[in-house]
């Protein structure tokens, strides 16, 4: 791959966050990251990111509501960025509730690495 694709990985849990990066890192892909939902929208802002994987239980802003703020964001490539969230409470939504809030797919947590990089490779290659 002669230019990498970014992946902004949005996760709280540090453990989440550097084994997630491991993986894609090994896939040849960018890995910047945000802590909270507050800081998801101001990195896509600064720097083009070609995918986000997003935990919906996250800090400050949950990831639906995140989710949903970037859908109606005034600059068309933010606004069409894939999303996969990543959540623990896969049985708490419907594939209906993440496509409303303008989910891409999503992955359940514990995280399975090979799913991970299959999923992310399906939507930005």
């Amino acid at each position: 791959m002669s230019d990498s694709k970014t992946i902004l990985i949005a996760e709280d849990s540090s453990v989440i966050l550097n084994l997630t990066k491991k993986i894609l890192e090994l896939q040849k892909y960018r890995i910047v990251s945000a802590k909270n939902g507050g800081e998801v929208v101001k990195q896509l802002e600064a720097q083009p990111i070609d995918c986000i994987l997003l935990d919906i239980n996250i800090p400050v802003k949950d990831g639906m509501t995140v989710a949903r703020e970037i859908r109606q964001h005034g600059n068309d490539k933010i606004r069409q960025v894939p999303i996969i969230a990543i959540t623990g409470n896969a049985n708490n939504y419907t594939m209906d509730d993440f496509r409303e809030a303008g989910i891409t797919d999503y992955l359940p947590k514990p995280l399975d690495f090979d799913a991970l990089v299959r999923t992310v490779k399906q939507h930005i290659g």
